[in-house]
């Protein structure tokens, strides 16, 4: 999640960046995984910190688009509801694209409630298929109906059959933690429309 990891995703050929967003208290989205930064001998929550008191390693949404244009595909993982509405008013005040923006997020319900005040970004039902207890045909009809575009699941909980089955609903399929090229070659083949993966050189090499 820095801003020269980032830069040099892309200059290995990685036409998409995947990210964890959150929004300090003084109103800027960040980009940190897990969210908590420590001081004072504590671990505090970048929700209760202004953007002064972080540290210097921890980006802007703002900063990225800076450093590398804005000519990829966004995902990001929201970690908190009010950072879907900054994410992307920031991402418009950029001149990025909406349209390439993914918001992920691991609950169906909170997914759904953002699609009337984000018409214009690609909204993600980020999960496991464990957690999909309704069933995965189900999920997909309540998705499709509330107007969400993708399904993001981890590598091993797809098949050919899942994959196609997202399709005929009209949706994407996302596939994450793909790290080795056996993975990534599975996945090209099941029809997966994007893939995330920490190597970028072998992702590359995979879709030549």
């Amino acid at each position: 999640n820095t801003l020269e990891a980032f830069a040099l995703a892309l200059r290995l050929g990685a036409n998409g960046l995947e990210t964890d967003a959150w929004t300090t208290s003084d109103g800027h989205v960040v980009l940190d995984h897990d969210g908590v930064v420590r001081k004072m001998a504590r671990n505090r929550p970048i929700s209760s910190l202004r953007l002064t008191e972080l540290p210097s390693h921890i980006p802007t949404l703002a900063a990225l688009f800076e450093k590398c244009g804005t000519n990829f595909d966004l995902s990001i993982d929201i970690k908190d509801e009010q950072t879907f509405a900054r994410t992307a008013e920031t991402a418009r005040n950029s001149g990025f694209d909406v349209s390439r923006l993914w918001l992920c997020h691991y609950s169906s319900a909170v997914v759904i409630s953002q699609r009337s005040l984000l018409p214009d970004v690609r909204l993600v039902d980020s999960t496991r298929l464990t957690r999909i207890k309704e069933g995965l045909e189900m999920r997909c009809a309540k998705l499709v109906a509330n107007g969400i575009d993708c399904l993001n699941m981890h590598h091993t909980d797809w098949t050919g059959g899942s994959t196609t089955l997202v399709h005929k609903f009209g949706m994407y399929a996302f596939g994450w933690d793909c790290q080795f090229d056996y993975v990534l070659s599975s996945s090209v083949r099941m029809g997966l429309d994007a893939v995330f993966s920490d190597h970028v050189d072998t992702m590359v090499e995979s879709y030549e």
